[in-house]
């Protein structure tokens, strides 16, 4: 019986587990191992109910257009439980000193695909607007190497694209800074689209099109109940004594296998936990990167060092339920964004009440709003009640909302956002080179490939598929 160790019981590790599981119950001899460190499952995932409102700690929900983690859903069930967001409602704003403007129609990341509301939107100055005319007709070179989000906007758009559009997009969803970001590996397609078109503006309208012809289908889709509801049903598929929890990883040692004259036994790999050493034949790291670094040092220097330069940002969430009767005069849409050369605490706010149906009772308003990344990781260390008296006095000042909540929950995820830097590809084209060296292991977690859900969980099953081939391979070098 071959047996695979995954370290890390996050989305990409379960998901891990579940395509050995589904392996297992088609019949192949294997048992396997999941090892978290904390006393739960799910990592930044986690969900709960307050005053019939669905709150989330970590992610709220994943883009549609990725099928990795809609898929997983209803192979454990949860199809029936999958909604769309609201589009019809889909309206975003940007704080520009005291005003909320919206962004204007058309406009597809930093790229306008519509002449007249680009035109007359007053977040752009006559100056940014002819150079979005200018990129039309007179582009700029393609690039001839990575470069960081922020200057292959600037090549195009010029710098209050920059600042008013791509860092805070970008500060929402990574938590991260557009002048370090990789643009090759957080906005691929941009990269591909430039070195096709040239235009950014031509390329995208050459999409618009395309996408057009396609079925609608909603930009992001989630779980009813939330998000940990994935979690649960794919923990309920596990058998339960093999989800070791507060069972943190101290050491991984490899084991060379015995020779039998001529033949050695595959090597196999020495797991230390609170429960003792047990011997795997496979091994799955879906930890942060970080956190495999740890391990891999003392096996695989250049490994290690290349995966603890990853950097990651934390992230804090601080949810606000309010009951409708209260005059909050919130404007329509999914929330708004803030530039960082506003100069606030604020990173985002979301209206869950208008980005998702059923997840907020009638008669009540959901706010979300967003703080740290790598603009304000001090702010980790502030006490719950001293970020809520930082985001009261920002909402009063952007929304003018002076209604107290009825409830507020703050959540921390520590270093858990991967940062994708210049250069980021040939950093990972090392690690992979460096695991062709070690077989017997593979990586999962949002480290690598994408941040996102889907991505987590894609990463997931390519490492259980991974550890798969490697424990076939060497039942087949048994037999022979």
């Amino acid at each position: 019986m071959k047996r695979i160790a995954i370290l890390g019981g996050g989305i990409a590790g379960l998901s891990a587990a579940w395509t050995l599981e589904k392996a297992r119950r088609a019949g192949q001899e294997i048992e396997y191992r999941l090892y978290e460190a904390a006393g739960r499952l799910g990592g930044v995932i986690a969900s709960e109910t307050v005053d019939g409102c669905v709150v989330e700690a970590g992610p709220d929900s994943f883009l549609t257009e990725k099928p990795a983690a809609a898929q997983l859903c209803r192979e454990i069930g949860l199809g029936d439980e999958l909604i769309g967001s609201n589009d019809a409602e889909r309206k975003t704003h940007i704080v520009v000193g005291k005003r909320l403007i919206p962004l204007p129609d058309g406009l597809m990341f930093m790229v306008p695909t519509k002449l007249v509301p680009t035109a007359l939107s007053p977040l752009f100055s006559l100056r940014t607007k002819l150079q979005m005319a200018r990129e039309f007709l007179f582009p700029p070179e393609p690039a001839t190497s990575d470069e960081s989000v922020a200057e292959m906007t600037r090549r195009h758009f010029g710098q209050e694209i920059v600042d008013r559009l791509v860092s805070p997009l970008l500060a929402g969803v990574y938590g991260g800074d557009a002048g370090q970001l990789s643009v090759r590996a957080v906005l691929a397609r941009m990269a591909q689209m430039e070195q096709k078109h040239r235009s950014l503006t031509r390329a995208m309208l050459a999409a618009r099109r395309q996408r057009a012809k396609a079925p609608a289908q909603p930009l992001f889709t989630t779980l009813r109940g939330g998000m940990s509801q994935m979690v649960d049903a794919i923990a309920m598929q596990l058998p339960p004594e093999w989800m070791h929890l507060s069972a943190e990883v101290y050491a991984i040692d490899r084991v060379e296998g015995a020779a039998h004259g001529a033949r050695r036994d595959p090597a196999g790999w020495m797991v230390e936990t609170p429960f003792g050493k047990e011997l795997f034949d496979a091994l799955i790291l879906a930890l942060p990167a970080w956190g495999s670094a740890s391990l891999l040092r003392p096996i695989d220097h250049p490994l290690a060092e290349a995966l603890s330069g990853v950097p990651c940002t934390s992230s804090i969430t601080v949810t606000l339920g309010y009951e409708i009767g209260r005059p909050l005069n919130l404007p329509p849409g999914f929330g708004f964004l803030v530039p960082a050369t506003e100069q606030r605490a604020l990173l985002a706010c979301t209206f869950v009440h208008a980005k998702f149906a059923g997840r907020v009772p009638e008669g009540k308003r959901l706010l979300r709003c967003f703080l740290g990344g790598a603009r304000h990781d001090e702010l980790l260390d502030e006490s719950d009640a001293r970020l809520t008296v930082i985001v009261l006095k920002e909402l009063e000042q952007i929304l003018g909302l002076k209604a107290l909540p009825s409830f507020v929950r703050v959540c921390r995820s520590r270093q858990a956002m991967a940062q994708y830097g210049v250069g980021h590809l040939e950093r990972i084209q090392l690690v992979r080179d460096r695991l062709a060296e070690l077989p017997g292991i593979a990586l999962a977690g949002n480290a690598y490939q994408g941040i996102g859900v889907p991505d987590c969980i894609r990463t997931g099953q390519e490492a259980a598929e991974s550890a798969l081939r490697v424990v076939n391979a060497a039942v087949g070098a048994g037999m022979r």
